[in-house]
């Protein structure tokens, strides 16, 4: 074995519950605490980023330390880089086992990948979470790498990524350009990642090693090979990629694995683009939780470090965000994204969302599959403890939905952030503001409760999410909705809060069977709409000017069922929209609203949709529901 080889291995042993592990730690600073997320010197996070200096290196001093202070329930800084001792043995030996278990099941292809996520400017990469928009992204900006693929073997030198000889003048690597077309949003993305969001100090501050530096001395066996550095190979162990083995730090001293200085990129520079680019915001942010699991499977950091990525990235975000100092520029990014790609897609603000998840072959398109990969990447090893307590939001988290959610009001987007948010309970999300128990995917689909009535104004002339919304989560809660303006909003979930739903302006969807809550419904104005056939668990009241839209089909029981009274006012309008699959044809009776009982009339009664100049529907009413009989004209 090579003589810097042997060097390379001469580490000391910790116990980690019954078996050692090999250890390495990144510095000699001595700093035994900061677990404790009420430490009184503490201002909040988005006042305090710019201390993140590899000259602080305490949670007194440093707020990204302060945050990632939950780790210190897991693991005690030792005095020098290898004297480190395990708080929670338990976590860290799933931690380790969960790095063998991934690097060992890793194929060819997945180890090819995670090489060109390692290498490859981390701005760039996100680039890949926009989609049908990525392609005229890098266009447009000028974004370009000379990483594209992984060699078939172990480099002889370190590959850093650059501008390609061949690239068009003016060419730039990460996310491009300041000159480009999209120069703002490339100047907001580097912004966002900027001076202050190095996880340089919280490794020297941490001084946790990187999972290829532990391995379970109960599991490792000695197969007599060795690897192409002249390493022996075991059996059981973290397994670096072979294409990175010369692309590690050979100095443990200055290379701790927490937090994952990657995680952290990847998640700043998806969180800068989601803000430019809302209308990919979800796939922008399962996308950084995907590249940062290349970083397990790559065998360069663990679960522990990633994790500890993505907590610093989502403060370190918001409070960049947040700064006053950059309002100008996030909001020229914001307009400058909306104006380049409605230019280059023939779309408009209202159409863009569409287009951008117009393409079938697009590898985030299923947003199903985009949360199902993502909620066991939220928490990995860790196992949830003790009482669960509401989330106090951090100060600012709330600028991160404000592009996503532009016709809420700042307190609104903090009450989706808290209703959406992780559980209590999981150590080292369970930090100083506790930033790890953000769910930013679940927070862009709106509220999960309606802790107390929520008032909603969508105003359509300003186009884009303020003229149409979905609310995709499950709702419940005390409080009901009251929705107001132009545009439209559309519930999809199983819901159950228990407040009335109030439309007086605009359009309010029902896309699920109980996404009206359990209260009363009173339309005072505009138009409530279902998109299949629909439960009012309380009572309903339509009064002048509003418009109930339902959809008509033959062979189907009533498309609205209420529970409680049905009050109909005069001037009140119903519209059913004929089904093109299962049109009811000329002669038929088909219900429409079952209730008991059901008081007054509809002043109109039309139909919309396929035949329906061929049609007309007389009203049948009785004293438990409505029911239409269709006529030819």
């Amino acid at each position: 074995m090579p003589s810097s080889a042997v060097n390379r291995r001469r580490f000391l042993k910790v116990s980690f519950g019954g078996s050692a592990a090999l250890v390495a730690a990144p510095t000699l600073v001595s700093w035994l605490g900061a677990a404790d997320a009420k430490a009184a010197t503490s201002l909040p996070f988005v006042d305090d980023y710019k201390t993140n200096l590899t000259t602080n290196l305490t949670p007194e001093t440093n707020a990204v330390v302060r945050i990632l202070g939950g780790f210190a329930q897991v693991w005690k800084t030792g005095s020098a880089w290898n004297t480190g001792t395990p708080l929670r043995p338990e976590i860290l030996r799933a931690n380790v086992r969960y790095s063998i278990k991934i690097t060992k099941a890793r194929t060819e292809a997945q180890g090819r990948e995670a090489f060109v996520y390692d290498r490859q400017h981390q701005s760039y990469a996100m680039i890949g979470g926009l989609g049908p928009l990525a392609a005229l992204y890098r266009t447009g900006a000028k974004a370009v790498t000379s990483i594209t693929s992984a060699p078939d073997t172990t480099p002889a030198t370190t590959i850093n990524d650059a501008v390609p000889a061949d690239a068009p003048a003016g060419s730039a690597i990460g996310a491009g350009s300041y000159t480009s077309d999209l120069g703002q949003v490339a100047k907001l993305v580097d912004t966002v990642r900027g001076p202050y969001a190095s996880g340089n100090p919280g490794k020297y501050a941490f001084q946790y090693p990187r999972p290829w530096r532990m391995n379970e001395d109960s599991q490792v066996v000695d197969t007599g090979k060795t690897d192409a550095l002249g390493y022996p190979v075991y059996d059981s162990k973290v397994v670096v990629v072979p294409q990175l083995l010369r692309q590690r730090s050979t100095s443990p001293v200055d290379d701790g694995g927490f937090p994952s200085g990657h995680t952290n990129a990847f998640h700043l520079a998806s969180l800068a683009f989601a803000y430019a680019v809302p209308e990919r915001f979800q796939e922008l942010v399962t996308r950084a939780l995907e590249l940062s699991h290349t970083r397990i499977v790559a065998g360069m950091h663990s679960t522990m470090d990633v994790l500890g990525g993505r907590v610093m990235a989502t403060a370190l975000a918001a409070a960049t965000l947040a700064d006053p100092a950059n309002a100008d520029l996030k909001a020229a990014a914001r307009a400058q994204a909306l104006a380049y790609f409605t230019a280059q897609t023939g779309t408009t603000a209202d159409t863009l969302a569409a287009y951008a998840h117009s393409d079938a072959s697009d590898a985030y398109a299923d947003r199903e599959a985009n949360r199902r990969a993502n909620e066991p990447r939220l928490t990995y090893v860790l196992d949830r403890q003790g009482a669960k307590t509401p989330l106090t939001v951090p100060k600012g988290a709330e600028v991160l939905l404000e592009t996503r959610q532009p016709y809420l009001t700042a307190e609104q987007r903090r009450a989706v952030l808290r209703t959406t948010a992780l559980p209590s309970g999981y150590v080292l999300l369970d930090g100083f503001e506790q930033w790890g128990r953000l769910n930013l995917f679940a927070a862009a689909d709106g509220f999960a409760s309606f802790e107390s009535d929520v008032t909603v104004t969508l105003d359509a002339s300003k186009g884009g999410f303020h003229a149409a919304d979905a609310w995709r989560n499950d709702i419940d809660g005390k409080g009901g909705l009251t929705k107001l303006g132009s545009g439209t909003l559309t519930l999809t979930g199983h819901n159950d809060y228990h407040g009335d739903t109030v439309v007086e302006a605009g359009t309010l969807v029902a896309g699920h069977a109980n996404a009206l809550g359990r209260g009363d419904v009173r339309l005072t104005g505009g138009t409530l709409r279902a998109e299949l056939p629909v439960r009012v668990r309380g009572a309903w009241t339509q009064s002048k000017g509003a418009t109930l839209d339902l959809p008509l089909r033959r062979d189907h029981g009533a498309v609205l069922t209420v529970s409680g009274r049905v009050t109909l006012g005069a001037g009140s309008v119903l519209s059913l929209r004929l089904d093109a699959g299962q049109p009811a044809v000329a002669g038929s009776v088909v219900p429409v609203i079952a209730a008991r009982p059901l008081r007054g009339q509809f002043d109109k009664v039309e139909l919309t949709g396929v035949n329906s100049d061929k049609l007309r529907a007389v009203p049948v009413y009785t004293t438990d529901g409505l029911s239409v009989r269709l006529l030819k004209r």
